[in-house]
């Protein structure tokens, strides 16, 4: 399971809460009658229709031990289950604790061997005393296809990701090229000292540059599009496509501002101030940068209050 993929759930949480909450609610709330819960326990079969992606729906008593066999369209989770003691389980304490529907973290299933999340939905008496819990249990990639279609599990998502793999092969090629040409046009000098030509180095100097930027920009690619890598802590919420790009061309225009500085100073002083011009643009582009960084750190805290 990718890091991209949790990252994911957990932004659609309360929507996946409040969805699935509102589909048990509907089906088991109006159908307590003094106390007995066979009429609730009657309607999982319905429930399960409802939800067409659960995986396995089973009920708990108020001390955590199973009361039925699971309710499942898949014929290794169906009919097993009942009488296991779940006491321990985060959705059975939580939601004793607080009253009230619920919807786990990712975890991974003992029986399917997936990562899955629980929604568990109490049922009280007129006397606010537990009768049960309902819990309905789904793998990861169909809750965020319930709730989120746009999700990377997705069949667009997944065109997508081929797409990025492409692009990034082919920019891989292109880095490969540059460093292998920048690579030649120093090493065919040899061992002759005197016949190096300064043009030439500065021109593979640019080149070699050229090709480390575009090699961190494949790497960035692969990692967060392709591969779903979490985001680096402390660059907040942006896109770390464009900051880590962005990082890049600073450092190869710094090299290049450094590099004219030189050559300018050796072949022709008074195009000095022309390097002057691209140290300051560098400036301005780092300073760019800090502020969009800034500006997604505040926006990403903002969203962790909000939630």
């Amino acid at each position: 399971m990718q890091i991209k993929e949790i990252e994911e759930y957990a932004d659609i949480r309360a929507r996946a809460r409040a969805y699935l909450c509102y589909i048990m609610g509907r089906h088991v709330t109006d159908t307590i009658q003094d106390g007995d819960i066979h009429t609730v326990l009657s309607k999982l079969e319905t429930l399960n229709d409802s939800i067409e992606k659960a995986e396995a729906i089973y009920a708990l008593d108020a001390h955590g031990v199973q009361i039925l066999h699971n309710v499942s369209k898949n014929k290794a989770l169906a009919g097993v289950g009942q009488g296991v003691d779940r006491s321990d389980r985060a959705y059975f304490y939580r939601t004793v604790k607080e009253h009230r529907c619920t919807l786990t973290e990712p975890y991974p299933s003992d029986i399917s061997n997936t990562m899955v999340v629980t929604s568990s939905f109490p049922i009280y008496d007129e006397r606010d005393n537990l009768l049960c819990i309902i819990c309905v249990d789904i793998s990861m990639a169909n809750i965020l296809r319930m709730v989120h279609p746009s999700s990377v599990d997705s069949y667009f998502g997944t065109l997508t990701k081929i797409a990025y793999a492409a692009f990034s092969v082919a920019l891989a090629l292109v880095s490969l090229l540059l460093f292998v040409k920048g690579a030649t046009a120093f090493l065919h000098f040899g061992t002759d000292l005197r016949a190096i030509d300064i043009n030439e180095m500065f021109r593979a100097t640019i080149l070699l540059t050229l090709s480390l930027a575009i090699f961190d920009l494949v790497k960035a690619i692969f990692e967060e599009e392709v591969l779903g890598k979490e985001k680096k802590e402390g660059t907040g919420g942006g896109h770390q496509t464009m900051i880590r790009f962005l990082g890049s061309i600073i450092i190869a225009l710094s090299i290049e501002a450094l590099m004219l500085v030189f050559k300018f100073a050796l072949t022709d002083p008074a195009q000095l101030l022309y390097s002057v011009y691209l140290i300051g643009a560098v400036a301005l582009l780092l300073v760019s940068l800090s502020v969009y960084v800034k500006f997604n750190a505040n926006s990403d805290t903002k969203t962790k209050r909000m939630k």
